[in-house]
């Protein structure tokens, strides 16, 4: 099994927790991996992103171009930043709540998340749009969103792993008392269906 994932959000949405997840399910099944990530404006809402490779054969962490199977994005804008990587018939996972860019904080861009809800429709085959508010709502966190999109990545059937190895992740590298919460947060999605 082979896999190029690429994670993308901003700076305290949990995008390098949920790409360390991966990395852990993934070598606790003797799955090859390599990652590199993107987090130098992290703590100021600035743009970060993981490259995962999982499988044999691949020797450098960073994905090419149309290269990637599947982006989980926690930001719709961050999302359409990534999409010169989604390879043709690749899956796209991304958050339909908002995060402003810093850029548009400071007035020097415009941004509507709307419209890069609409882009993504409209150029990605297979989109799935989490709603990040119910699932805050239903968990009562809105610090489950990375969790949430984990689980959205397991039911689309391209993320290479099983519940039940994020679970395994989650118990090793998430604080005891958030196991719980973070066990309905994977399994949000499934309910979903």
């Amino acid at each position: 099994m082979n896999k190029n994932i690429i994670l993308c959000g901003v700076g305290g949405q949990g995008t390098i927790l949920a790409s360390r997840l991966i990395a852990t399910a993934a070598m606790n099944k003797d799955i090859p991996i390599k990652t590199a990530e993107t987090i130098g404006m992290a703590q100021r809402g600035g743009s970060v992103f993981s490259h995962l490779r999982l499988g044999e054969g691949t020797n450098s962490p960073l994905i090419g171009k149309k290269e990637v199977d599947l982006i989980i994005g926690f930001e719709p804008g961050e999302t359409v930043r990534q999409l010169p990587f989604l390879k043709p018939g690749g899956t796209v996972v991304v958050s339909s709540r908002p995060v402003m860019p810093v850029s548009a904080m400071i007035g020097q861009s415009s941004y509507n998340a709307s419209e890069m809800l609409e882009y993504l429709k409209a150029n990605v085959e297979n989109l799935v749009i989490v709603d990040a508010d119910k699932a805050a709502e239903d968990l009562g966190s809105a610090k489950t969103l990375n969790v949430v999109l984990l689980g959205a990545a397991l039911q689309s059937g391209e993320l290479g792993l099983d519940e039940e190895d994020l679970m395994g992740a989650i118990k090793e590298k998430v604080p005891e008392k958030f196991f719980a919460l973070n066990q309905k947060a994977l399994a949000w999605s499934r309910e979903q269906e």
